[in-house]
């Protein structure tokens, strides 16, 4: 029939007619694209839950675990839907949402780029990173313990209680102390003997103390020792440098050192070191005048007195 000589009724009712014959020619086709589609998703999350259970919990790295899950999980479920678009004979629809894509992840990225640079490096820090899960770290003047890794932030936990979420752009770009990266850690403090002692006994002494504890660390890299420091108003002080573990960073760096102070100072103490404390100087000039100073006398005297 010549289109030209048909009316806009028969016209419209013709071209609903081929449509729907082209319906039903291609209908097999999106049935099975539909059907790839729902075997590709359940194959890619099934995929991932065995590599979660099997991986995941053996892995020493998590945030890296998780990445690659995720990513695995990602490129199945892309595969899936071009396969199932090509099958379904809709190649062009497929160019289209990559392209489509393409310019979306532009105009968000610009429209969230706080989040977008925050995922990025969280990318990058599941590749390369400073520090691992547990690691006592500071980053500014946040100090504390990882506790988690994600993909835009931090987790860390302080000493004190808190809990910091740092965003991953910061982790790169700001300088990262890490206390425990190959598990030892150098602890000092300072302990002042009098100007009349013997410094090196002192310091053999002290040195004795250091190598008879059992929780500090003693081999040929790590070596733990005693020196002179300074000369202080009324004390030689002397510095006393020694290594430990830092598996538990709490414990190694403030119980350990106090008991190692604690033995440090009745060791001098039962060998009859003076450990002074500081003493003031106190000048009156002659423009000055006398300062008047009084002594009380005990109570006790003051009975004694009495009964004499």
């Amino acid at each position: 029939m010549n289109l030209q000589n048909q009316s806009p009724t028969e016209t419209i009712i013709s071209s609903v007619e081929n449509y729907y014959n082209e319906f039903l020619q291609v209908l097999p086709r999106i049935a099975l694209g539909i059907l790839i589609i729902v075997i590709g998703f359940l194959i890619s999350q099934l995929i991932t839950n065995i590599y979660k259970k099997r991986i995941l919990k053996k892995a020493e790295d998590p945030l890296m675990s998780r990445f690659l899950a995720q990513a695995v999980k990602t490129v199945l479920i892309l595969i899936t839907i071009m396969l199932a678009l090509q099958v379904a004979g809709l190649s062009g629809v497929a160019t289209g949402i990559l392209t489509a894509a393409g310019g979306a992840a532009i105009v968000l990225g610009f429209a969230f780029q706080d989040i977008g640079k925050n995922f990025l490096a969280g990318i990058i820090l599941a590749f390369n990173r400073p520090f691992n899960i547990n690691d006592t770290i500071k980053i500014d003047d946040i100090f504390g313990r990882v506790k988690a890794l994600n993909f835009r932030y931090s987790h860390i936990k302080t000493f004190d209680g808190r809990d910091i979420y740092i965003p991953n752009s910061d982790v790169l770009t700001k300088p990262v102390e890490n206390y425990t990266a190959d598990g030892f850690y150098r602890v000092d403090f300072v302990v002042g003997i009098g100007y009349e002692d013997n410094i090196e006994a002192a310091k053999i002494l002290i040195q004795s103390v250091l190598d008879n504890e059992a929780e500090i660390i003693k081999d040929d890299i790590h070596q733990n020792f005693v020196i002179e420091d300074e000369l202080a108003a009324s004390t030689v002080n002397l510095k006393v440098f020694f290594w430990v573990d830092t598996v538990d960073y709490r414990r190694a760096s403030r119980v350990l050192r106090g008991m190692v102070m604690r033995k440090v100072k009745e060791a001098l103490a039962a060998k009859d070191f003076n450990l002074p404390a500081d003493i003031m100087e106190l000048k009156i000039y002659r423009t000055e005048e006398d300062i008047p100073l009084k002594l009380r006398k005990d109570p006790r005297d003051r009975e004694l007195d009495s009964k004499q």
